[in-house]
């Protein structure tokens, strides 16, 4: 793996889930009580054998550099290769990129300085544990121009999306861009592994030609010319792609099975913050939810994910609820399916609900 460099985009997708990504990238979402969704990119590439990583940036991306700092709680602080932060924009133009190939044209530079042989492309936008390095093995042993990484679940409308056909071999015989579908498919999850000089002539031709579309302008046309093959994921897989599915993933993670599946063996990394420990009261009640550092429990709390410093005020029910860092609820509150952002305030005896598939948000720094 020291032949191949990483590059991972942060901030595409963020129109999925605008009240998430208002003020923050899409790789700096808060989930699972202490991780950022880029943390599972960043720690495939590293758990895989990648040291040196390029993070594509693009706009509200001062919570990313403040969790990714020097790279130390992934082992990517060092003199050479590491984590490297790439601007939102190529040397050629200072405007920032509209889509995933502007974004590779503003990684060129990036790209041709670095010395290894391949490059894997991965979003910061899903849930998943992956070992590249079986990808690139893959990608090798078939000798293929561009590997990509699919797994099998019902289609999600609720974004741009792409689909394709294997045949028995491994080969891509046909992709389908926003396929209408209500079935199963063989679902694009935006990992993809190249050689390094070929992406660069890709890259360099979508250029010359005024492509716009990485998928429509380069992939799918390809599928004739170029040897596409087709990597299956059998493993857990979720797209952040709406307020429902980020729900649905928090969620997921109470599941001893997923949670065996995503953290055990390998770890997840991601910042380390120092705090005192929960604090639970006698008149708490807690159930079957994970609770972070920090967090004061007076009240009862059931099938919830609570971050840092969430305080829960006496006679206060909190159910199927995702409350993020220093969020404040009153007492005598009662919450149900409710995914409030951080430093929130909620007074005494206020009752809020949503539902699972539409969970009631509250935006940062909210008085209510």
């Amino acid at each position: 793996m020291d032949s191949t460099v990483g590059v991972i985009f942060s901030s595409i997708n963020e129109q999925n889930v605008p009240g998430l990504t208002k003020v923050r990238s899409m790789g700096s979402i808060p989930f699972g009580g202490r991780y950022r969704l880029v943390d599972f990119a960043l720690s495939n590439m590293v758990n895989s054998g990648i040291t040196t990583v390029g993070m594509i940036t693009k706009s509200n991306y001062q919570s990313l550099m403040d969790h990714l700092g020097s790279g130390k709680y992934w082992d990517l602080a060092r003199k050479e290769g590491g984590l490297i932060l790439l601007p939102p924009y190529s040397d050629e133009t200072e405007t920032l990129y509209k889509n995933r190939l502007e974004a590779l044209k503003g990684a060129t530079a990036f790209l041709r300085k670095a010395k290894q042989d391949f490059v894997i492309l991965a979003d910061s936008d899903a849930v998943y544990k992956l070992d590249y390095s079986k990808v690139i093995d893959y990608h090798i042993k078939k000798n293929a121009d561009i590997t990509m990484v699919y797994h099998e679940h019902k289609l999600v409308k609720s974004h741009s999306y792409m689909t394709f056909d294997v045949a028995k071999d491994g080969r891509i015989d046909s992709i389908k861009i926003n396929p209408v579908s209500d079935g199963v498919e063989n679902n694009y999850i935006n990992v993809m592994v190249a050689r390094t000089s070929f992406l660069l002539r890709l890259i360099q031709d979508a250029i010359q030609h005024g492509y716009t579309s990485f998928g429509k302008d380069i992939l799918s046309p390809g599928v004739s010319s170029y040897r596409l093959y087709g990597y299956k994921f059998d493993g857990y897989y979720k797209s952040i792609d709406s307020l429902a599915t980020y729900f649905d993933a928090n969620m997921d993670l109470l599941d001893k099975k997923i949670r065996t599946e995503l953290f055990g063996e390998r770890d997840i990394y991601t910042k380390v913050n120092d705090s005192s420990p929960a604090k639970f009261a006698e008149s708490a009640s807690v159930k079957n939810s994970l609770i972070s550092d920090g967090c004061l429990i007076e009240g009862t709390v059931e099938n919830s994910i609570l971050f840092r410093g969430v305080k829960i005020g006496k006679g206060a029910v909190v159910k199927n609820c995702i409350l993020m860092t220093d969020n404040i609820v009153g007492e005598n509150c009662t919450l149900s399916y409710v995914v409030s952002d951080k430093n929130s305030v909620i007074r005494d005896n206020r009752v809020l609900a949503g539902c699972e598939i539409q969970p009631y948000f509250i935006n940062k720094g909210t008085l209510i």
